[in-house]
């Protein structure tokens, strides 16, 4: 479960690759889905991307699945 802390950089999660709660840069991206030029733009969808800050390990969750 995530839990914000008193840094202004990061939010306290579990990391796998660690073991342990650490701080990840937490952010949100549009990824283009379609490989057709045409109407890409309707493609996009939001990713929640999370990256420890101890590790550096990266994990992207698709928040939409409409």
């Amino acid at each position: 479960m995530a839990t914000t802390d008193n840094s202004i950089d990061g939010r306290t999660e579990h990391c796998d690759s660690c073991g342990t709660d650490t701080i990840h840069q937490v952010s949100v991206q549009l990824v283009t889905e379609s490989t057709k030029k045409e109407n890409s733009q309707f493609s996009r969808e939001p990713y929640r991307v999370t990256e420890c800050q101890q590790c550096g390990t990266r994990e992207s969750q698709r928040m939409n699945n409409a």
